[in-house]
């Protein structure tokens, strides 16, 4: 599974809600110029095709052939190919395959927890952005992952997801970090380059709700998909979402 891939409600949810607002606030900037989407690490193109679907021109940067394969075939599967631009590579080498400072929206879902170094990272995702631009991560919840491992009775894996700096089960775990919203903060605005707007969860409710619950039909879809909104942004749900999303705005000069 490529980086771009990690869960995240593609087509609905906060997060995709979120990053529709600011392609309607780039449309609006902009006199109804296509806003120019970056997704680095984008794997298949979920979130790229997303973002086609809503009249963005858009270039996936990925590692894998197979993912950016992949992509060109749901791409035009979605009648969106013509929007959509595959590119290999990755972040530690983005600025050689995408243009520093142009991209309205750059996306980094999935990618924070599995590079080697976060900080260079952000930076190389806030240089590919517009002065003004927004950079949207998703990364995986250390708060949750606690919980998931103590309710399953593996109370060792908890402790050490809970103590190790990183959020890690030990050398062996495929994440190279799991971040809480403190941390997911800090990392994006170290720098001062980037500010925080919108620090939300992904999937509050997903490892908590009861499979009668899932199973209840088009009015208890619903219903969850509007507890799931209220829940993304109250902090103390969100701290044990299975993701978290941040969208920070590059300030200007």
């Amino acid at each position: 599974m490529a980086a771009g891939e990690l869960a995240g409600t593609v087509g609905g949810g906060p997060v995709y809600r979120a990053l529709a607002a600011e392609v309607a606030r780039v449309r609006a900037r902009q006199s109804g110029r296509s806003a120019r989407v970056l997704d680095v690490g984008g794997g298949s193109g979920a979130w790229a095709v997303s973002m086609a679907r809503l009249g963005c021109v858009v270039m996936v940067v990925d590692n894998s052939p197979n993912a950016l394969a992949a992509l060109q075939r749901r791409a035009r599967d979605a009648g969106v190919d013509d929007l959509i631009t595959a590119v290999q590579g990755d972040v530690d080498a983005l600025a050689d395959v995408a243009p520093a400072g142009r991209a309205d929206l750059v996306l980094g879902h999935g990618l924070l927890e599995v590079v080697d170094d976060a900080v260079a990272a952000v930076a190389a995702l806030t240089s590919a952005t517009a002065m003004g631009g927004a950079v949207s991560v998703l990364v995986a919840g250390r708060h949750a992952a606690v919980l998931a491992r103590m309710l399953g009775g593996r109370l060792g894996e908890a402790r050490a997801l809970l103590t190790d700096p990183d959020g890690r089960l030990g050398l062996d775990d495929a994440l190279r970090r799991r971040l809480d919203a403190a941390s997911l903060r800090e990392l994006l605005e170290a720098d001062g380059a980037l500010g925080v707007e919108v620090l939300q969860g992904d999937g509050v409710l997903d490892g908590w709700l009861p499979g009668a619950v899932r199973d209840g039909g088009p009015a208890a879809t619903r219903a969850v998909a509007e507890l799931e909104e209220l829940a993304a942004r109250a902090p103390a749900l969100r701290d044990v979402a299975a993701r978290l999303h941040a969208l920070a705005r590059r300030r200007q000069g």
